[in-house]
């Protein structure tokens, strides 16, 4: 859904969309300088923060729930690895009281990868 970001500022826009991508498991300790542009880009197009919450944790999901059976992914390396999940959520949103599912799911998953790696 794209709308007026309530984050007017870029570089605080920037900042809270890169925050977001590396707080995920699989993903960087640092943006680069593409994940900035991304960030940047995502910004001029006007797509808000929760649409790229959304789009970040249901990638991050449908990650964390693949078969263990499959061969390992390899880490995740850019935020525009997540842009096709923003297109798809901009097609067809999902409603901003199912981001709280969507972090609780995330976490559940990757706690229980972590106690599996664990044991």
């Amino acid at each position: 859904m794209i709308s007026k970001n309530p984050v007017e500022d870029l570089d605080e826009y920037t900042a809270a969309a890169l925050n977001l991508y590396l707080q995920l498991p699989e993903t960087p300790l640092s943006p680069s300088e593409n994940d900035r542009r991304t960030a940047e880009t995502l910004y001029a197009r006007g797509i808000n923060l929760a649409t790229i919450e959304s789009a970040l944790l249901m990638a991050s999901i449908r990650r964390l729930a693949r078969s263990p059976e499959l061969p390992p992914l390899s880490p995740i390396r850019s935020l525009a690895y997540f842009l096709p999940v923003v297109e798809e959520i901009l097609f067809n949103p999902v409603p901003n009281d199912y981001l709280p599912y969507l972090r609780k799911k995330v976490e559940s998953l990757s706690s229980r990868g972590k106690t599996i790696m664990q044991v």
